[in-house]
C-alpha cells in the first residue's frame, strides 16, 4: 500500500519504456514488507542534472542509471565509487541524507549527498561464478564498449591470470587495455588485444576457459544475426556468457549449446546487477529467487 511514508527508488533512462527494473525490485520489496516503491522516469540528456537535483529535493533514496545516462550522469554527483571511475559509467546512485549536518541544521534542512556505483561488471562476474571459479583462467571478451569496460574492469579484479580483447574497432581494444593497464597494474594481468577477426577468434577461444560476448550481435529485432562464434569454435570446457537477454537463447547461445559448452543467459546479469543495487541501497541481502522469478515473468521466460 502506498501512502506518505512510502519511500522512492527508479530507474532513469531515455528511452525506459523497456525497462524490466520495476519487476524485478518492486518484487524483492514486497517479499521484505519494506514500504518502497521502484518506479521508471523519462529523463531527456538535457535535464538530466535537474533531474539529480529534483531527486534531493524529493527525498527519492536511490536510482539506477540506464542508457543514455550512464556517463554523464556522474558530473552531477558528489562522490564516484572507485571501480565505477575506473570504468567511466555509473549505474546506480545511493542518496544519502544527514540530518545531522550542523551546516545543515544552521538552515533547517537535510544535508543529502550522492554516490555513484557502476554494478554491471558485478552482475555478470557473479552469473559466471555460479557455473565455475574464475581464478587463474583465461577470459576472453568481444567488444569494447561500455558494457565490455564494465565486464573487463570487474573481472579482471577478480583473479583471472589472462585476459583477451577482440573488437572490430582495433582502436577501441587498444583504448581498454591501456586503461585496463594503468588502474589495475598490481593485478599482474597478461592483456592482450585483437581486432575480432574470425582466425584471431578461434586462436583465443582454443585456449580460453571463459568467453564473454558483449556485442548486440543476436539482440531482438535481429535474432537472425549469425552467431558472433560458431559452435566448431567452441569447446566443452568453455563457459560461454552472452550478455544478450532478449532472446533468452541467442545465436551465440544456441552455438554454445551445440558444442556442449556451459552457457551463461544474458538474463543472469542483468539480474545480478540489479541485486547489488538493491543491496546498496537497503544495506540488506536481496531476495534472488523472487527477483529471478519476477524478472523472468517480465521477459516472458
Amino acid at each position: 500500500m502506498i501512502d506518505g511514508k512510502t519511500k522512492i527508488l527508479g530507474v532513469i533512462g531515455d528511452p525506459i519504456e523497456h525497462t524490466f527494473s520495476p519487476a524485478m525490485h518492486n518484487a524483492g520489496l514486497s517479499e521484505l514488507g519494506l514500504n518502497y516503491i521502484y518506479l521508471p522516469f523519462h529523463v531527456k540528456e538535457d535535464r538530466l542534472g535537474e533531474c539529480i537535483q529534483g531527486a534531493k529535493a524529493m527525498g527519492i533514496e536511490g536510482l539506477n542509471v540506464t542508457i543514455p545516462h550512464k556517463t554523464n550522469v556522474m558530473k552531477h554527483l558528489d562522490d564516484i565509487d572507485s571501480v565505477a571511475s575506473m570504468i567511466g559509467a555509473v549505474n546506480t546512485i545511493q542518496f544519502n541524507f544527514d540530518e545531522n549536518n550542523e551546516s545543515s541544521n544552521q538552515n533547517n534542512e537535510t544535508s543529502v549527498t550522492t554516490k555513484g556505483f557502476n554494478t554491471d561488471g558485478y552482475g555478470c562476474v557473479r552469473a559466471i561464478k555460479e557455473k565455475t571459479s574464475i581464478n587463474n583462467k583465461k577470459v576472453t571478451i568481444t567488444g569494447a564498449g561500455g558494457a565490455a569496460r564494465a565486464v573487463a574492469f570487474q573481472i579482471a579484479s577478480s583473479g583471472i591470470d589472462e585476459l583477451s580483447i577482440l573488437n572490430r574497432n582495433f582502436e577501441k581494444a587498444v583504448s581498454l587495455a591501456n586503461d585496463l593497464e594503468s588502474n589495475l597494474s598490481e593485478a599482474g594481468i597478461d592483456i592482450t588485444i585483437n581486432s575480432c577477426e574470425i582466425e584471431n577468434l578461434k586462436r583465443e577461444l582454443d585456449s580460453s576457459d571463459i568467453f564473454i560476448d558483449t556485442t548486440p550481435i543476436g539482440m531482438y529485432p535481429n535474432v537472425d544475426d549469425k552467431a558472433i562464434a560458431s559452435a566448431d569454435m567452441l569447446h566443452e570446457e568453455l563457459v560461454v556468457n552472452d550478455i544478450v537477454y532478449t532472446p533468452m537463447e541467442t545465436s551465440l547461445i544456441k552455438e554454445a549449446l551445440k558444442a556442449n559448452a556451459e552457457v551463461v543467459y544474458g538474463y543472469k546479469m542483468l539480474l545480478y546487477q540489479g541485486i547489488r543495487s538493491f543491496e546498496i541501497w537497503l544495506g540488506r541481502e536481496a531476495p534472488v529467487d523472487v527477483m529471478e522469478k519476477a524478472l523472468l515473468d517480465a521477459l516472458g521466460i
